[in-house]
Formats: C-alpha cells, sequence, structure tokens
C-alpha cells in the first residue's frame, strides 16, 4: 500500500478516536496516541498529562500545575524564556512529524491535520455527528455523567476550537481544511472508518 499519514479532528464524543483506530486497525498501521504524547512530554519537559489533555484546556492554572523539569537547559523545547504553551506545541509538532517520517500512519488531534498540511500523503479528516448521539454516546460508551454533559460538549469543542485557531490560524470544523469529512451519526463508527479506508485505498 502507497504510504498514507492519516490526521483526524472531531468533535468531542463524535466517535472520532474511535474511527482513527479502526482504520489504524485495518491498514495495519500504528495508531499514535501514548507514543505521541511520550515523545512530546520529553521534548517539551512537561508532564505526560498537559500534553495530553492540552487542546481541551483554556486555564492557565492546569497548564502550570502540570509543567515539570524534566529537560536540561540545553533542549531548545524547554527553554523556559518560551512560554510554556508554545514549548508544548513546538515538541507536540516535532513529535508528529518524527512519527509520520516512520511510515504510514493514524494520529488523531493535536492539530495534526495542520502539522502535516505539506505532507502530500497526508489525508485530513473532520469527524462529527448530531448532538443528541454525541450526548448518547458521551453517557453510553464513555461513561460520563449525563449531567452537565451537554455543556461539557460546547466546552470542549470550543477550547479545542480556539486552540486550533491560535495555533494555525485556522478554523477547526472549516471543511475546506479537510479532504474527508464524515458524520457518524449517518454512517456510524463503522460505516465512517469503511467510507475513510475506501477513499485511502483507492488513492
Amino acid at each position: 500500500m502507497k504510504r498514507a499519514v492519516i490526521t483526524i479532528n472531531r468533535e468531542f464524543c463524535s466517535g472520532g478516536r474511535n474511527v482513527g483506530r479502526q482504520l489504524a486497525q485495518a491498514l495495519d498501521i500504528p495508531f499514535y496516541d501514548k507514543e505521541l504524547i511520550a515523545l512530546a512530554s520529553e521534548k517539551s519537559g512537561l508532564a505526560p498529562e498537559y500534553i495530553e489533555n492540552a487542546e481541551s484546556q483554556t486555564t492557565s492554572s492546569f497548564l502550570f500545575g502540570l509543567a515539570t523539569a524534566q529537560q536540561g537547559v540545553g533542549n531548545y523545547f524547554a527553554r523556559y524564556d518560551m512560554p510554556v504553551g508554545d514549548r508544548a506545541f513546538l515538541a507536540q509538532s516535532a513529535a508528529i512529524r518524527e512519527l509520520a517520517e516512520r511510515g504510514s500512519c493514524v494520529i488523531v488531534g493535536r492539530c495534526a491535520t495542520y502539522v502535516l498540511r505539506e505532507d502530500p500523503d497526508n489525508i485530513r479528516v473532520f469527524v462529527h455527528a448530531a448532538v443528541s448521539d454525541r450526548l448518547r454516546r458521551g453517557a453510553e460508551d464513555y461513561g460520563l455523567p449525563q449531567k452537565g454533559l451537554a455543556d461539557k460538549l460546547i466546552r470542549i469543542d470550543k477550547a479545542r476550537s480556539s486552540y486550533f485557531k491560535f495555533y494555525t490560524g485556522e478554523v477547526w470544523n472549516d471543511m475546506r481544511n479537510y479532504d474527508i469529512s464524515v458524520s457518524t451519526s449517518a454512517f456510524g463508527v463503522n460505516g465512517a472508518a469503511a467510507m475513510i479506508l475506501t477513499a485511502v485505498k483507492g488513492r
């Protein structure tokens, strides 16, 4: 198979991460999640918890509370004269490029659609769903409390959108920034993964 780097942005509780995992399994290629977090943490000197949740967090108390000095002063990404959020983004971007250079893979979130925008083998995907389906999935599949869940959907999507806009200058859910946009409300997680898989194999 021709090299394929599939990068996915997704609405919260749309099932986008599960779509990515299914694609990686069907194509027998890596799904980078924890490894990406660990690599970006190593590069930046920031706690893995911060790297993992950065795109969904907006408070400086969270940001500074999880910053840790894991690297020596010689590491560019661990420079303390650089805003800690920028350190995280640059290290995360470097980790994304490094992992993509290894070959075909699937990466969810973390502005990877933008970071790898000039990679000719990058297939940019946006996964979305109706609010009613996201509420159901959040409660039934992810075990999230129903109370306040609707507000949480709005809050996390807004944080992801703001993070994406701040670091890329682009609109997170603008379909013109993607090669494929798919609704899990219309096709389900399995159907969405199958559609993307067909597109990847048909290139």
